[in-house]
C-alpha cells in the first residue's frame, strides 16, 4: 500500500526523480516566490476598505429596515428583533412579552404545529429561538446559506400569523407557572435578585416593570389581550430583519417578498397607542426574606447565605459616558471566591483584589452594569454568611466611594484591554454578530463597527472615570436583598455611607445582640 500511495504522490515525476531527490541532492534552485511552471497563477483575497461598511442597512417602504453582514461560511443566522419587552406593558398586565417569548415559532397561518416548523428548518440543518428582555424581542434561525428564502417566510409568519390557540395557550401558562417557581428555587439567585434591583431602582414605570409575569397574572392573559399588545408594538417601523452570514441584496429581496405587503392575524390599526415613557429613575429597596437552607440539598450542600445587590443610575447606552461606564464596569469586575485563575479569568480587578482575596467569608461580589435606551445601572452583588451582612454591605458601600478615587495607570489599561479582547472574542461567534447588528439597528439606525468601539474605549481616561462616578454617586441607591436579613442595615444607612467620605455605615449601639 505504501509503494502504491507513493507511486501515485509522485506519479508525474517517475521513480527516477523520486530516488534522485529523496537522496537529499540535487534540488532545483528554485525560490519560493517563483511562479512554478504550468501551474495557474494563484489569486489572492485582498482588503479592499470595503470592511468599513460591512454592516448594509436598507429601509423598505412600510418602515421595516433591513440590515445585514456577510460572514464567511455555509450557514447564516437571520431574525427580527423586535423594539417591544416589558418595559412597554404599562397599560397592560404584566407578563406578555414573557408568553410571546413562550409561545413564539408554535403554530401559524402556513405551519400546522411547532414540530411542523422544526422538520421545514432540519431539512436546511436550522434550529430556531426567542428572546425577550425588557426591551426588546428577539425572533432567531440559524440554517444553512440556501435556505434563507424558507427561512424569512418561516420568520415572517412566526412573527406576524400565529394561530395562539387555546390549547398552546393553556401550555404556556403551565411552562409559565414553572419558570416562576424554578426562579424561587434555584441556587443561582442572580436572575431574581436582577428582577428585584430593577423593581427598586425604577418603581413601578418602564425597565423595573416585572420581566418575569407575576403569579397573579398567568390567567388573565388571553388571546384578546395579547392580539391588542401586538396591534400596537408589532409594526414594521418597530422592526429590525438582521442577518449575517448571506448577501445583502438577497435578504431584501426576501423581506420584499414576504414582509411588505403581509397583513398580520391581528390587524392594523391607524394610530398605534405606544407607551413612550422615559425611565424615572426612583431609587429604593425591595427585600425578601426567604428561608435559603433548603436550596441546595445534598451530600456537601450549598451554605446557608444572605445576598445583596447594591446599584446606582449610570447611563443610556445612547451617551458618550456608556464607554466609561463599560470600562469602570470591567476595572470592578469581580467574580464567586471559588475560581480557577488564569489569564482573563479577573483576578486582578478590584473587587477580587480589594474584597475576595481580603475577606476569606465573602463568596461572591461582582459588578453589573445594565443599560438602556434612557437609562441604566450599575450595580455590585455580595453574597455572605446572614451574621456577617452589616459588614459585608459597608465593604461593598466602600468599593463604590472608592470607584471616586483615581483610577491607577495599570488597572485603568488592564480593563481596557480586557474590555476590547472581550468584545472581540464576543463577535467571533456568528449569533453574537447578529445581535449586535440588530441591537444597534433597532436602536440607533446605524451600527458601530467593532473598531469604532475599540478606539473608543482606548481613548478613556482616569479623568473620564473618576467624572462618570462621581456624577453617579450623586444618586440614590437602589437596594435589592435576598435570605435571612436580621443583620441588614436600614435603607437610611446604606444612603448615608453612600455620601460619606469613606464608606462607612454610621455606628449603632444595641443593648441585645
Amino acid at each position: 500500500i505504501g509503494a502504491l500511495f507513493v507511486r501515485r504522490l509522485i506519479g508525474g515525476y517517475g521513480i527516477a526523480a523520486y530516488r534522485k531527490y529523496s537522496s537529499g541532492g540535487g534540488y532545483p534552485n528554485i525560490s519560493l516566490s517563483t511562479p512554478l511552471p504550468g501551474i495557474p497563477k494563484p489569486l489572492f483575497a485582498s482588503v479592499d476598505g470595503q470592511e468599513k461598511y460591512e454592516t448594509k442597512i436598507t429601509t423598505l417602504e412600510n418602515g421595516l429596515k433591513v440590515a445585514s453582514q456577510n460572514k464567511f461560511g455555509q450557514f447564516c443566522t437571520v431574525g427580527i428583533l423586535v423594539n417591544s419587552g416589558s418595559r412597554h406593558e404599562a397599560k397592560y398586565p404584566s407578563g406578555i412579552a414573557h408568553f410571546l417569548e413562550k409561545l413564539a415559532f408554535s403554530s401559524t397561518a402556513q405551519y400546522g404545529s411547532k414540530d411542523e416548523i422544526l422538520l421545514t428548518l432540519e431539512k436546511h440543518g436550522g434550529i430556531c429561538d426567542c428572546q425577550t428582555s425588557r426591551d426588546t424581542t428577539m425572533y432567531a434561525v440559524s440554517a444553512e446559506v440556501k435556505g434563507l428564502d424558507t427561512v424569512v417566510s418561516l420568520l415572517s409568519d412566526a412573527v406576524l400569523q400565529p394561530r395562539l390557540l387555546d390549547e398552546e395557550l393553556e401550555m404556556t401558562r403551565m411552562a409559565v407557572r414553572f419558570e416562576l417557581e424554578d426562579l424561587n428555587m434555584r441556587p443561582d439567585p442572580e436572575p431574581l435578585l436582577t428582577e428585584m434591583i430593577h423593581a427598586a431602582a425604577y418603581r413601578g414605570n418602564t425597565v423595573g416593570l416585572p420581566r418575569f409575569c407575576p403569579a397573579e397574572n398567568v390567567d388573565k392573559i388571553d388571546k384578546n389581550v395579547l392580539h391588542s399588545y401586538l396591534r400596537n408594538y408589532y409594526r414594521p417601523e418597530r422592526m429590525v430583519l438582521a442577518g449575517v452570514g448571506i448577501e445583502h441584496e438577497q435578504l431584501v429581496e426576501s423581506a420584499r417578498k414576504y414582509l411588505l405587503d403581509v397583513k398580520p392575524v391581528w390587524g392594523t390599526s391607524s394610530a398605534p397607542n405606544v407607551d413612550l415613557s422615559v425611565a424615572q429613575y426612583t431609587g429604593g429597596i425591595v427585600k425578601m426574606e426567604k428561608d435559603m437552607s433548603d436550596v441546595s440539598l445534598g451530600p456537601t450542600p450549598i451554605p446557608e447565605l444572605t445576598h445583596i445587590m447594591i446599584g446606582l443610575e449610570s447611563c443610556s447606552y445612547l451617551e458618550d459616558d456608556f464607554i466609561p461606564f463599560a470600562v469602570l464596569n470591567m476595572m470592578m469586575g469581580g467574580g464567586g471566591s471559588f475560581s480557577a485563575g488564569g489569564p482573563g479569568k479577573g483576578m486582578f480587578t478590584r473587587l477580587y483584589l480589594n474584597v475576595l482575596n481580603r475577606h476569606h467569608w465573602m463568596y461572591n461580589a461582582t459588578s453589573y452594569h445594565h443599560s438602556y435606551e434612557d437609562s441604566g445601572l450599575l450595580c455590585i452583588h455580595a453574597s455572605a454568611d446572614p451574621r456577617q451582612v452589616r459588614e459585608m454591605v459597608e465593604i461593598i458601600t466602600r468599593e463604590f466611594i472608592q470607584m471616586g478615587g483615581s483610577a491607577g495607570e495599570m488597572e485603568l489599561e488592564r480593563a481596557k484591554t480586557q474590555l476590547k479582547s472581550m468584545l472581540m472574542m464576543n463577535l467571533e461567534s456568528r449569533p453574537v454578530i447578529f445581535e449586535d447588528v440588530g441591537r444597534q439597528v433597532l436602536s440607533t439606525g446605524k451600527r458601530k463597527l467593532p473598531h469604532e468601539l475599540c478606539h473608543l474605549i482606548s481613548s478613556v481616561t482616569a479623568g473620564d472615570i473618576k467624572r462618570v462616578t462621581t456624577k453617579m454617586l450623586r444618586s440614590k441607591p437602589a437596594v435589592a436583598a435576598l435570605g435571612d436579613l436580621m443583620e441588614l442595615p436600614s435603607y437610611e444607612h446604606i444612603q448615608a455611607a453612600l455620601s460619606s467620605k469613606d464608606g462607612r455605615l454610621p455606628r449603632t449601639y444595641r443593648l441585645f445582640r
